[in-house]
Order: structure tokens, then sequence, then C-alpha cells
């Protein structure tokens, strides 16, 4: 049975990030008075919420792109894409809870370019096997 070790690291560290996300969230509610189940009326803590929001939109296709890595390329493949996303997510989340435009190079680390260009290494080698 193979082992994966590396992109377990990065699994790891990407589930890292989504809680510290998430804790951020909790210390903006109490920071600006926002109550749950409320997520609107402060336009800082909307951006901390939204961050965190997207972070969990971004899981559902990461988490089987790293498995489908791991799978084809092996685990430092895996695990470099790990990396980047989580590295492109850190900057997001810092990015985005100072103004919505400074997201920007999170996002493409994170979402435009690690997910695009897995997807479409993925669908290249499919297409080779038809």
């Amino acid at each position: 049975m193979p082992h994966y070790p590396y992109t377990v690291g990065a699994l790891l560290l990407a589930l890292l990030v989504y809680c510290w996300a998430g804790f951020r969230v909790g210390r903006a509610r109490s920071k600006f008075g926002v109550q749950a189940p409320a997520v609107h009326g402060n336009e800082d803590f909307e951006r901390v919420h939204r961050a965190h929001q997207n972070t969990v939109e971004q899981l559902v296709i990461f988490l089987p792109l790293l498995a489908l890595a791991a799978w084809l390329w092996g685990d430092t493949v895996a695990a470099i894409y790990g990396l980047v996303w989580s590295l492109g997510r850190v900057l997001y989340i810092e990015g985005y809870a100072r103004a919505a435009g400074k997201r920007e190079i999170g996002f493409l680390l994170s979402g435009a370019l690690s997910l695009l260009v897995l997807v479409a290494l993925i669908v290249t080698l499919a297409l080779r096997h038809i």
C-alpha cells in the first residue's frame, strides 16, 4: 500500500488554515459585535466571514484534487499543490480582512492558478486515455 506522508501533511496544513479562518470569524464577531446567527451588519466582520466561507467553498474542490494529484503524480506533486493552495488561502484571508480588493493574490494562488492548472492537467491526462 502506498504511503503519502507529504500529501497528508499538506492536507493537515489546509485543515489548519480552515480552522484558523473559522477562529478569526469568532474573534471578529466579538470585536465587531455581530451576534450569531447574524452574518451582516459590519463590513469588517462581513469580509472576515466571507473569507472563511470562500475557504469552505474551495475545500470542496481542493480535497479531491489533492487526492487525484497524489494518485496520478505522487506525493511530492500533491504536497506542492497543497502548500501553494494553503499559502494562497492565508494570503486571501488576510488580504480580504483588510479590504476586498486585497484578496486577489491569494485568490490567484489558491483558486485560479492552482485549481485551474491541476484540473487542466487531469483533463489532459484523461483525454489521452480515451
